[in-house]
């Protein structure tokens, strides 16, 4: 436990990936790590900002003011909190931000949103514990 210093902790607005957060939380001040919050929005990424259309617009919105509610609840329990939005295939980009970024741990919630895709877990939690080369941790 004591060699953790970076946790990766994949969020998408539900209320299962603030959990995540919480126990992230936990985790960073046993270890005195710290935490980054990545929001993948499931789209491609317009080309150039003339061409982000208004879903892109919401989704961004949404992904930034929960961001926002994440760095601050990471401050209220003194854990330094990056955050990062990026765009595409949640599962594999989460998987190739711990690698590129040397995480030692990603704490990602149980099931996310699921309007789009059923559960979380079942897709991208269960994407992420099976192809992620560094710890994961599930919470429920």
């Amino acid at each position: 436990m004591q060699n953790i210093r970076k946790i990766l902790v994949p969020m998408d607005g539900s209320k299962n990936s603030m959990r995540g957060l919480d126990e992230a939380i936990y985790l960073a001040r046993q270890c005195h790590a710290t935490i980054t919050g990545l929001y993948v929005i499931p789209l491609a990424k317009s080309v150039t900002d003339s061409q982000i259309s208004s879903l892109e617009k919401y989704l961004l919105n949404n992904a930034s003011k929960f961001m926002l509610k994440a760095k601050t609840r990471a401050a209220q329990n003194g854990i330094l909190f990056d955050d990062d939005i990026i765009y595409g295939d949640e599962g594999p980009k989460i998987i190739n931000y711990a690698n590129n970024k040397s995480y030692d741990i990603i704490v990602i919630g149980s099931r996310g949103i699921g309007s789009i895709k059923e559960t979380f877990l079942g897709s991208t939690s269960n994407y992420v514990l099976h192809k992620s080369k560094v710890p994961v941790l599930i919470v429920k």
